[in-house]
């Protein structure tokens, strides 16, 4: 059974929303979220990634970043930016990337369901990441960035959606870069008790993506809860902000990744190396996978397959036999010495959506020496390895289209 309330949630007024709305902070460096939000006072970056008003070079994880975050949310609301819904309500935010549209519910889910696993994680987390959000969390006092969860499609909440569709968006806008957003407020008490209803009867949910926002939310709830002697479990600080995707309707892209060098090789004894683990083929262009078991690589201003061999691939153990994993274990370990790649310095990674393009960019600029290209780990995938404990590695799913900050937030104090 999984747990999911409304809540009274502060959103822009609909003449706001394309401006306030913005890309998640963690897919944005500094330099990057202030060239996006330059010109615009009320975008969302001025919340999640506050340094950009602050002088360059500011410590990011400095007391007056924080600072800087909660003013600039409190602005939002007393300049009348953002409103707050007079009572609970649920929210329906639907994506169009092309020719594709996904629907997600907008309401809080349960912390305590996230501490004992009945939310389920693929992802470790890092420390400082974590402490960052988490800081940024408790000084807002807001779960400002919604977290990305997913559940295995049932027809009930399908009908349910299509129901809100019918009525008309209170919130639609087409982002700068192509990808449309729009807003349902669900506040009449029927459907409310039919979206409660109806997840009580999924039997779990899963981080799709937002691990650090929710490990984050789910400290300082736990901390809240902890300090309050009269804590009952129905305040705000006991759920968080998220969007529930039936898991049917979600799109995963590559996640690739550049290596600096070939760890003291040269091209002959890198190759060597290689097909022992691959079958590799020169390709004359570039070279995308189009099923599991392929990896495209880029080299040398040359592109070329690897296959890798049904023996790997039939592991019976689900992280063990994705390609990711494969990669990882029998060449960037072994061949390239990137030993753990959530901090190795010599590796990076590319998400899917910046294009085969990015790979040959870096690797042509002398900043990397080679790129692999991966096809994309499947949703069922993910969730296998999620339903029996399991971790996949790092960087292993990137999710296009990304959810927009500021479209709702919730308050917990």
């Amino acid at each position: 059974m999984a747990t999911v309330r409304p809540f009274r949630g502060y959103r822009p007024l609909p003449k706001y929303a394309k401006a306030v709305a913005a890309k998640p902070y963690d897919v944005l460096n500094s330099e990057e979220a202030r060239a996006e939000a330059a010109g615009n006072p009320i975008s969302f970056l001025h919340v999640g990634k506050p340094e950009i008003d602050l002088p360059p070079g500011t410590n990011l994880y400095d007391e007056c970043v924080y600072q800087k975050g909660k003013e600039n949310l409190n602005k939002l609301i007393t300049d009348g930016i953002l409103k707050e819904d007079e009572f609970p309500c649920y929210y329906l935010y639907a994506q169009t990337m092309g020719d594709h549209t996904q629907f997600g519910i907008v309401g809080c889910a349960s912390v305590d369901e996230y501490l004992n696993n009945a939310i389920k994680k693929h992802e470790l987390t890092r420390k400082d990441k974590e402490d960052d959000r988490t800081k940024h969390v408790k000084v807002t006092n807001a779960h400002s960035g919604p977290i990305f969860l997913t559940y295995k499609a049932q027809n009930l909440i399908d009908a349910i959606v299509d129901g809100i569709r019918l009525t008309p968006a209170v919130n639609d806008f087409i982002a700068d870069d192509g990808i449309r957003h729009q807003l349902w407020v669900v506040s009449d008490e029927r459907t409310i008790k039919e979206i409660d209803d109806a997840f009580r009867r999924v039997n779990c949910l899963y981080v799709a993506d937002g691990h650090h926002r929710s490990a984050a939310a789910a400290r300082v709830g736990k901390e809240l809860a902890e300090a309050n002697p009269h804590h009952t479990g129905t305040e705000e600080y006991n759920y968080f902000l998220a969007v529930l995707f039936p898991h049917n309707q979600l799109r995963i892209m590559d996640y690739n990744r550049v290596v600096k060098d070939l760890n003291g090789r040269n091209a002959d004894e890198f190759f060597a190396e290689l097909k022992k683990v691959f079958e590799v083929k020169e390709n004359p262009a570039q070279y995308r996978p189009t099923a599991k078991g392929e990896i495209g690589m880029y080299l040398d201003h040359r592109w070329y397959s690897l296959k890798i061999t049904s023996r790997l691939l039939n592991n019976p153990d689900p992280v063990e036999r994705l390609d990711v994993s494969i990669l990882q274990k029998y060449f960037l370990s072994p061949v390239l010495g990137i030993d753990d790649p959530r901090t190795n310095k010599r590796i990076d990674f590319v998400g899917g959506i910046r294009g085969l393009g990015e790979l040959e960019r870096r690797v042509n600029s002398g900043e990397m020496t080679v790129a692999f290209a991966l096809y994309p780990t499947s949703i069922e995938e993910l969730m296998s390895i999620a339903d029996v404990g399991k971790i996949m590695p790092p960087k292993s799913t990137w999710f296009e289209p990304k959810l927009r900050d500021g479209m709702v937030v919730h308050f917990f104090s």
